[in-house]
């Protein structure tokens, strides 16, 4: 029987497609049009000299969206949503970071009009980082709230309680999802009624994670009128609707959403109910060269992209011989600058004290176990090659940019396609290459294998290990086990 296609709003059906080929698509900066000469310097102070495909893409449309000034007026058009789907390490952040910057570059009075929720403080951060870069010496504030400092710090950070009523210390708010949501319900005078941006990065997670709620909060204070303050509200804020005479004539601040993710949800019901406003969506596909030169758009089905840099593998195994897999990756195949992933905070840890039993290994984990200072400190650690193997669990790595990851190791075979792409995304950023290698228990094979099949990832190679090349290492394993039993008890 034939198969049902499930139906796709005309924006996810036909997407503008971008240039997956990073390294052979850069765009010189001062090719992009309409970017702000203060910014093109502030880029080429950076060393940042040409665009990947998705910013040379995505740039223009938020800053075209913005052409009229952020405020409509009259036959002003209300301007759309845009969606982005690019593998991980494609630049989404300076793809929203430069437009936003530049839209706000006149404003007068500071009010929160950019907001950027990320799923985790890491993120936050990195993203706050790149905004401070690019506000710096304009008089736009950035103000970050994670919840690593006191809530009555934050609430310093964002309003200042004058005479005359509340005033915002903040032009754009980077933040994660439950710091958010009590700052909205708990911090008088902290108004997103004038929020022209709202940026949802790695959406996919933060439509999943129960953080749906964070978006309908958010998009409800900024729908609020300002009524209650006292203050008349000069602009009035319509929800999306038929023009009337009524809606028409007061000048209104749009809010425009820009969702960014390596795997933006394909399932249309989920963006529904991001109750999105005539979307774009960008997504990067493969390309491949013919022998003639000319290129062949893939198979579009393929719902995830991954870097083209990256090779990946998989070791079938049983469950005894995965500590050993590892230690003769490292010790006997000289791999280096190793990031290795398990499915929980336990394995994490009981792992990294195994290999640190063993010896031979420079090792540390990267968990929730860590403080964020020390989380920064290991980081830093691993970047210079200080530590050869960094354990990590999957929410302490979502989306964090590592410099110099040679391997990804899965030491826990993945469950979700979703995870597997995240995770393999750590490596072969930026047109670099790099090496996956997967940990699959034989019983799991069938099922890891389906799964990247039907995601449309084909170039996985067998790579077994015959038992004999571990034989060498069994002595010493049994010897950090017994080391290890002593020091859990």
């Amino acid at each position: 029987s034939p198969q049902v296609q499930p139906f796709l709003p005309q924006w996810l059906a036909e997407p503008r497609r971008v240039q997956k080929r990073i390294r052979d698509n850069l765009c010189p900066v001062t090719d992009v049009p309409g970017i702000h000469p203060r910014l093109l310097k502030k880029l080429q102070v950076n060393g940042i000299e040409s665009f990947f495909p998705v910013q040379a893409e995505v740039i223009p449309a938020i800053l075209q969206s913005a052409s009229n000034g952020y405020l409509l007026g009259r036959g002003g058009y209300r301007p759309k949503d845009i969606c982005v789907s690019a593998p991980t390490g494609s630049g989404k952040t300076l793809a929203f970071v430069i437009p936003i910057v530049q839209v706000l570059l006149d404003r007068v009075v500071c009010h929160v009009r950019a907001l950027v929720v990320l799923p985790t403080k890491e993120l936050a951060q990195q993203v706050s980082r790149v905004f401070n870069v690019y506000t710096d010496g304009t008089g736009l504030k950035v103000v970050l709230i994670t919840g690593q400092k006191p809530f009555a710090k934050e609430q310093e950070m964002l309003v200042q309680k004058k005479v005359t009523g509340y005033c915002s210390l903040a032009d754009i708010v980077v933040a994660t999802p439950g710091r958010l949501t009590d700052h909205i319900n708990q911090t008088p005078g902290f108004s997103l009624a004038q929020l022209r941006f709202l940026v949802v990065d790695e959406a996919d997670r933060m439509i999943d994670d129960m953080h749906q709620d964070c978006l309908n909060q958010i998009v409800k204070a900024a729908f609020q009128g300002e009524n209650d303050s006292g203050s008349s509200m000069l602009f009035q804020r319509t929800k999306p609707g038929p023009t009337t005479a009524a809606s028409s004539c007061s000048p209104q601040i749009p809010l425009q959403k820009l969702l960014f993710s390596a795997t933006l949800t394909q399932d249309p019901e989920k963006l529904q109910q991001l109750d999105l406003f005539q979307p774009r969506l960008f997504t990067s596909v493969y390309s491949e060269k013919n022998r003639d030169g000319t290129e062949t758009e893939q198979d579009t089905n393929n719902k995830y992209t991954l870097p083209e840099g990256l090779s990946q593998c998989y070791v079938p195994c049983d469950l005894n011989s995965k500590p050993l897999l590892l230690l003769y990756f490292m010790l006997k195949m000289k791999f280096t600058r190793v990031l290795c992933f398990t499915n929980s905070r336990e394995a994490s840890h009981r792992l990294f004290l195994l290999v640190q039993a063993f010896g031979g290994i420079t090792v540390a984990e990267f968990s929730s176990r860590l403080c964020p200072y020390e989380r920064k400190r290991t980081m830093k650690e691993f970047e210079q090659g200080k530590i050869q193997l960094l354990i990590s669990t999957d929410a302490t790595a979502r989306g964090i940019d590592v410099k110099g990851v040679n391997y990804v190791v899965n030491y826990d075979a993945p469950q979700f396609i979703r995870t597997y792409i995240h995770r393999v995304g750590r490596t072969a950023r930026a047109g670099e290459a790099g090496v996956a290698f997967s940990l699959v228990l034989r019983i799991q094979e069938r099922r890891f294998l389906r799964m990247l099949r039907d995601a449309g990832i084909k170039d996985i190679k067998k790579h077994p290990v015959k038992g004999n090349s571990l034989k060498p290492l069994v002595q010493q394993y049994e010897g950090a086990l017994c080391k290890l039993e002593k020091t859990v008890k």
